[in-house]
C-alpha cells in the first residue's frame, strides 16, 4: 500500500455536497492508533473544504494552510470515533477558499474552525491533478476503505531555555522523511501545519501546567487558538524554534503566544487559550 491517501488522508466519505457552498463527510479513526489529536481533526475539516473547493474549480489549484482565526476545542477524540465533519463555504474561486467548520462524534461538537483562509496554488505542483480528481470521485461515491491511515511519529523536540510557568524555548527536528510526506505531498513534500501547530501546542501547555495560578483541584486545558498564521513552507529536514510565552492572565485562564521561527525567520504565529478545569468537567 501507498502512503498516498493514506498516511495523512481524513475524509473517507462525502456524504452530502453542495457544490462549492457546502459539504458532510465522514472519517473513520482507526482503532488501533494510539491517539488522533484535536489538530489532526481539525486537518480533517480543513481537508473536506479543501475537496470542495477543488472540485469547484476543476483541480486547477488546491488550498494551503495560511489563516485561521479561531478554532475551538470542544473534546478530545478517541481511536475507533466515527467524525462527522462538516463545511460551509463562504467564498471560493481560483485565489482562496474562506470557509468555517465543525466535526462531530456521536452528534457532539468535538470541534469548531471559525473563518478560515486558504490561498489556492496550483495542484500540479503538489499532486496529480488526475489522481485528485479520481480520489474525489472515489469519495463522493462509495467511499473509501477505512483504516489506512498508521498514525503519526512526532517529530523531535529538545527543550531550551524556560521560566517555569512564563515562557519556555523548544528546538523540533523535522524528519528528513516520514509516511506523511508521501500524501503531503507527492511532488512538494511539506511538514502539516497542523502538526507544526500539535507540537506547539504541547510546548504552549507545558508552559501553562507549570504556572501557580490554577484553582486547587483543577488542571489546565487547551480551550481554543486564535490568530493562527502560517508565513511559510516547513520542508523535510527543517530545524524549527518554538518560542511559548504567557502574554495575559486571568481567573478565567490564560493566553499563551506561541512563535516558530526557521532559519531565524518566522515560520508561523498563533495563540492558544488555557482554561482551568475539574478533573471530572
Amino acid at each position: 500500500m501507498t502512503d498516498h491517501f493514506a498516511a495523512f488522508s481524513f475524509v473517507d466519505r462525502i456524504a452530502e455536497l453542495d457544490p462549492g457552498k457546502r459539504a458532510v463527510g465522514h472519517y473513520a479513526v482507526p482503532a488501533d492508533i494510539a491517539a488522533f489529536p484535536s489538530c489532526l481533526v481539525a486537518e480533517a475539516v480543513g481537508q473536506l473544504a479543501a475537496w470542495v473547493a477543488m472540485s469547484q474549480i476543476g483541480f486547477r489549484g488546491r488550498p494551503v494552510a495560511a489563516l485561521a482565526n479561531e478554532t475551538r476545542f470542544h473534546a478530545d477524540v478517541m481511536p475507533g470515533s466515527m467524525l462527522v465533519l462538516g463545511v460551509d463555504i463562504e467564498h471560493c474561486d481560483d485565489e482562496a477558499v474562506a470557509y468555517a467548520g465543525r466535526a462531530e462524534v456521536d452528534g457532539k461538537t468535538v470541534i469548531e474552525l471559525v473563518d478560515c483562509l486558504g490561498p489556492m496554488l496550483p495542484v500540479e505542483e503538489f499532486d496529480s491533478p488526475e489522481e485528485m480528481a479520481a480520489r474525489f470521485d472515489l469519495i463522493r461515491g462509495g467511499g473509501a476503505a477505512p483504516g489506512a491511515f498508521r498514525g503519526v511519529v512526532p517529530p523531535r523536540v529538545t527543550a531550551g531555555a524556560s521560566i517555569p510557568g512564563v515562557s519556555a524555548r523548544a528546538t523540533v527536528a523535522v524528519p528528513e522523511s516520514a509516511p506523511f510526506f508521501g500524501d503531503h505531498f507527492p511532488r512538494r513534500a511539506v511538514f502539516p501545519a497542523t502538526l507544526l501547530l500539535d507540537t506547539g501546542i504541547g510546548i504552549a501547555m507545558s508552559v501553562a501546567r507549570e504556572a501557580t495560578f490554577w484553582p486547587e483541584g483543577s488542571m489546565p486545558v487547551a480551550a481554543r487558538m486564535t490568530h493562527v498564521k502560517i508565513r511559510s513552507f516547513t520542508p523535510p529536514g527543517a530545524t524549527l524554534e518554538i518560542d511559548a510565552e504567557l502574554a495575559q492572565t486571568s481567573d478565567a485562564g490564560a493566553t499563551v503566544r506561541l512563535v516558530a521561527r526557521m532559519d531565524d525567520k518566522t515560520a508561523a504565529t498563533a495563540r492558544l487559550d488555557v482554561v482551568a478545569r475539574r478533573p471530572s468537567a
